[in-house]
């Protein structure tokens, strides 16, 4: 079951007993909820069911409780630790010391107390490996090294900040980030101060028309989406307006089996969107201008 969970994105988990009965264990995971409303906790019961299955065992109920951002940041200070992602990158807890074995890797420090993305779901992943192999794809081409320098980025539904954080340490110069939540814009900011760049990032309560002006007519090169499909379909008319004709688009947040659906909403807008990574079900589609 632990591997399935972790194939799932679900890498904060603990494993308890009574000191009595040893053999009665009880799995406990850390989800934040603005990465797994309901209809994503459902589907989650769905993927673990044919696993039991398999055994000949009944899944056992599944149990939800909400916990305050302070009972969660707490409870986690016992158990998140180091989490590397891709080739070059770390989410580290704000607390914790740089690992000398990941003394290499690119960190992006968080506050887990925030619950608005800590980088466990598979489309923030996705994300983030996607940035990744840009950036790599962007030194190769210039001669080495110069990542993601200069590039404008537009962070559409910003979360807890960490896709615009990971962007800017692999040499983005600016990012604009904006979120209906109030707790996330919040969040965002206080990441990025902890990351050491709240002068280089700006978030703001808002959705796509608030980033446009936050762009002030300059579009960006660089358009990160996390979020359901539905809104970006809703958003998708609205996406010229924050994204250069020459920029890329990193939209994830969508299962597999919405792709068809997007591509048929976003061609006639004139843009082309490939899947070009999956996750379990989930996947990240790449967005360019159409030829």
């Amino acid at each position: 079951m632990l591997w399935k969970l972790g194939e799932l994105g679900i890498s904060r988990v603990a494993l308890s007993h009574r000191p009595e009965s040893p053999q009665e264990r009880q799995l406990v995971a850390w989800l934040p909820e603005a990465d797994w409303p309901e209809a994503e906790r459902q589907q989650l019961r769905q993927a673990l069911e044919p696993l039991a299955a398999t055994f000949g065992l009944a899944l056992p109920p599944l149990q939800w409780q909400r916990q305050l951002d302070q009972d969660w940041s707490l409870s986690w200070k016992q158990h998140w630790q180091a989490d590397p992602v891709g080739q070059r990158l770390l989410i580290l807890p704000a607390w914790l010391e740089l690992p000398p074995e990941h003394a290499h890797r690119l960190v992006i420090r968080m506050d887990p107390g925030s619950a608005f993305g800590t980088g466990s779901h598979p489309t923030t992943r996705l994300c983030l490996e996607a940035l990744e192999g840009l950036a790599m794809e962007r030194g190769s081409a210039s001669g080495g090294g110069a990542a993601l320098a200069g590039m404008r980025v537009a962070d559409l539904g910003c979360g807890s900040g960490i896709l615009g954080i990971a962007a800017l340490l692999q040499g983005a110069s600016t990012v604009a980030a904006v979120d209906t939540d109030s707790l996330a814009v919040r969040a965002t900011a206080d990441n990025a101060a902890v990351s050491g760049f709240q002068d280089r990032l700006q978030v703001r309560l808002g959705s796509v028309e608030e980033l446009a002006g936050m762009l002030e007519g300059r579009r960006a090169d660089l358009l990160l989406c996390n979020i359901l499909a539905p809104v970006i379909e809703a958003l998708a008319p609205a996406f010229h307006t924050v994204l250069a004709p020459g920029g890329v688009g990193l939209l994830s947040g969508l299962l597999v089996q919405q792709a068809p659906r997007l591509q048929q909403v976003l061609r006639p807008l004139g843009w082309e969107a490939e899947l070009t990574a999956q996750q379990s079900q989930w996947g990240l589609m790449v967005l360019h201008k159409a030829r």
